[in-house]
């Protein structure tokens, strides 16, 4: 009971400050997030009532299923942008760019908080320097879509958007293995070729293999059925557990061989929109049913964002730094590289504001960063500096990326006039009324 409360909770209170987001003109995402923190373990969870919120981070974790889900058809949504006609016109343009901004935030990243270290060693390592610019490269595809889904953006910014988003994940993943192998390499003493190249590689290549033969499985059994409704279920069934087979972790001799669920669950769409005929209608259905898992994400998102890390002065310096150096090198290195594939000039002028929000990759890597053994406390430093970066980050990246969309014109915003129905049916312009009935006053007075 006390679960199915807490989430109740936690959808109505999503729902709730959608409304005042939309009365000062936010995008939804960024409402469900500051709902997730009012709720979460560091403000209403601290009256330590069980259902009225988040009492504690373990409580927010017991919901982790819910956030592996959803991004698991975050994923496969973004990977229904990958159609071949679309590729053939934008996929070289996609691929530079998104490996381009990606590496050049890292290295910027690394620059500046290498710098930062001379100058402050007792502070920052050169082993934390090195993992927060390869965590720099992250980006979150999550808040991105759920911008582009809610106002409908459609255009030039929007058809590389989400394609340079997804390869991301790719690009991130490779920096990270090598940046943190060699992290640990600083700190131990003892260089791991194997953890720094093989892995990563693996990881990469599996999660696309087995991304490929879910898809071809998947878009083979929904010509099985005929029902609207049969096909949709069984879409679902599939995300589920293309998520589950994601999750699977075995090592061979000094190999670890894993899967990137975000990876994994892009293949799946990528596969599906090409192979099915009907995907673009299934795709439509399938949006519709995960409106309510969304909302819930970013809510258990903004729960798990941890406040105390304002407590400590020289995280939040290191924070800043660290956010100003990644989003230069992510605007600078997506503006460069848009330039040199001749992208349109809305696009090298905006795409690289909308590739700031950060969160659930960012999050892993310093995860993974804090339960290493013998970096532990590096990991922690690490860990703290990613969470502010990511707090801030969610709060003011959706909107940054809205604005960014309709600078670039591939969201339209209409004002429409204040318009109602008369008691015959008739529509009336109030507006209009009001001066017309000013004009009748005024002949009735001569």
């Amino acid at each position: 009971m006390t679960q199915l409360l807490t989430l109740s909770v936690a959808m109505i209170a999503g729902l709730a400050l959608s409304r005042v987001a939309k009365l000062l003109k936010l995008p939804a995402v960024t409402s469900y997030l500051v709902a997730g923190i009012l709720i979460g373990p560091f403000c209403l969870g601290l009256l330590g009532v069980p259902g009225l919120g988040f009492i504690s981070m373990e409580n927010v974790k017991d919901y982790k299923i819910f956030s592996e889900v959803a991004l698991g058809f975050i994923a496969f949504t973004i990977g229904n942008e990958f159609r071949l006609e679309q590729l053939k016109k934008i996929g070289k343009q996609a691929t530079v760019i998104g490996i381009v901004q990606g590496v050049f935030a890292a290295v910027l990243v690394d620059i500046v908080l290498i710098a930062l270290h001379f100058a402050m060693p007792e502070k920052i390592t050169l082993s934390v320097a090195i993992t927060l610019g390869a965590i720099a490269t992250a980006t979150a595809p999550a808040a991105t879509l759920m911008v582009v889904r809610q106002y409908k953006a459609k255009g030039k910014l929007t058809e590389i958007l989400l394609p340079v988003v997804a390869l991301d994940d790719a690009v991130g993943l490779m920096v990270f293995a090598i940046s943190f192998g060699i992290a640990k390499a600083l700190t131990s003493g003892a260089f791991d070729l194997v953890s720094v190249i093989l892995n990563p590689v693996i990881e990469i290549v599996l999660s696309l293999l087995l991304g490929t033969v879910m898809g071809i499985i998947f878009s083979f059994a929904e010509k099985m059925f005929h029902s609207n409704s049969k096909r949709m279920a069984l879409s679902i069934t599939f995300v589920i557990l293309t998520v589950a087979l994601s999750m699977m972790e075995f090592e061979i001799g000094t190999v670890k061989i894993g899967f990137s669920s975000l990876l994994v669950c892009m293949m799946l769409g990528t596969v599906f929109c090409n192979l099915c005929d009907f995907s673009s209608d299934m795709m439509e259905r399938v949006d519709r049913w995960t409106a309510p898992l969304f909302v819930l994400f970013f809510v258990l998102s903004g729960a798990e964002l941890e406040l105390s890390v304002f407590s400590d002065i020289a995280i939040v310096g290191i924070g800043i730094v660290y956010m100003i150096a990644r989003s230069a090198g992510k605007y600078i290195g997506s503006y460069a590289s848009a330039k040199a594939v001749h992208c349109d000039g809305t696009v090298c002028k905006y795409l690289g504001i909308t590739l700031l929000p950060q969160a659930g990759v960012a999050i892993g890597m310093s995860l993974q960063a804090s339960t290493t053994p013998g970096f532990e406390l590096e990991g922690a430093l690490i860990r703290n500096i990613a969470l502010f970066a990511v707090l801030i980050y969610e709060l003011i990246g959706p909107t940054l990326t809205k604005m960014a969309l309709i600078k670039s014109g591939d969201i339209e915003i209409k004002n429409t006039p204040f318009v109602r129905k008369d008691e015959k049916g008739r529509i009336v312009d109030k507006k209009i009324r009001n001066i017309t009935q000013m004009k009748i006053n005024k002949k009735s007075k001569k």
